[in-house]
């Protein structure tokens, strides 16, 4: 995991739109999220956590976006089947994930394979971290974000 403090990874990669996203697009506060796989249980879980309180995190200056390396066809199914409004963003390389030590080994049903881990890093208007949260789960991830930043904001 990157620690607080840490000056975050910038990164350049495509949404669900097949527009390019930079973390420099992002004006104040942004909560990058990494999760395995678009459309499975936890993952949309994770998704709709922040859906439902995107307006929460907008009215407080925050930014949403996740990643995983989807490829952009697939997270544009994802975003239109759960009315995702938020960027996903395709590293199907694992390149910034890997920056963020959110991509590796990983096992499951016996077979060892890379992938993204299910960690959340919130990166302050300076661009360093000030919250990072590792191996997290989905349910009710998002609402403990914003109960966190409470006193930061």
């Amino acid at each position: 995991m990157l620690e607080t403090g840490t000056t975050a990874p910038t990164f350049e990669l495509q949404n669900q739109h097949g527009e390019t996203v930079s973390l420099t697009d992002f004006d104040g506060w942004v909560v990058v999220y990494f999760y395995p796989r678009a459309d499975t249980p936890g993952c949309t879980t994770e998704a709709c956590g922040f859906r439902d309180s995107l307006d929460a995190f907008e009215e407080r200056g925050i930014s949403v976006v996740g990643i995983s390396d989807d490829p952009v066809s697939d997270l544009a199914a994802f975003a239109e089947k759960h009315d995702l409004s938020f960027d996903l963003l395709s590293d199907e390389s694992g390149e910034v994930s890997a920056a963020y030590d959110s991509y590796g080994e990983k096992n499951m049903f016996g077979k060892t394979f890379d992938g993204v881990f299910r960690n959340t890093y919130v990166v302050g208007p300076d661009g360093r971290v000030v919250r990072a949260y590792e191996n997290v789960s989905p349910e009710d991830h998002a609402e403990g974000i914003l109960l966190d930043l409470e006193d930061e904001l």
